[in-house]
């Protein structure tokens, strides 16, 4: 049985609304909010990873190209692996304190 990968995961297949749009496309035009207004959301993550613990940072509000940027720059700053997947940061290891750190200094409000 093969996997069949599908453009959008909201389970929407059919509407009759001629309005309709997708979720996900509002969500990627959105602009990117200053960091003052982020409510960004630091967690510790270690299901459905073999028992590996992730740090996982949730709530980024913008483009995909911003949010990649500061993925990038937390990777740097701990010194480890990671990746940007579906609006998460994922960062290998527990970073959290030095995550939630980096974040506030540069002006964003951390959970």
């Amino acid at each position: 049985m093969s996997k069949k990968k599908h453009s959008s995961s909201s389970g929407i297949v059919y509407s009759t609304d001629p309005n309709f749009s997708y979720p996900e496309a509002a969500r990627r035009d959105q602009d990117t909010l200053p960091p003052a207004q982020q409510q960004l959301k630091v967690t510790l993550d270690k299901k459905q990873r073999a028992g590996k613990t992730v740090t996982v940072v949730d709530g980024f509000i913008g483009k995909d190209a911003d949010l990649e940027k500061l993925g990038k720059e937390l990777k740097t700053k701990c010194g480890t692996g990671g990746s940007v997947k579906d609006g998460f940061i994922l960062i290998q290891g527990d970073y959290r304190e030095k995550v939630m750190k980096w974040l506030g200094d540069w002006g964003y409000r951390v959970k």
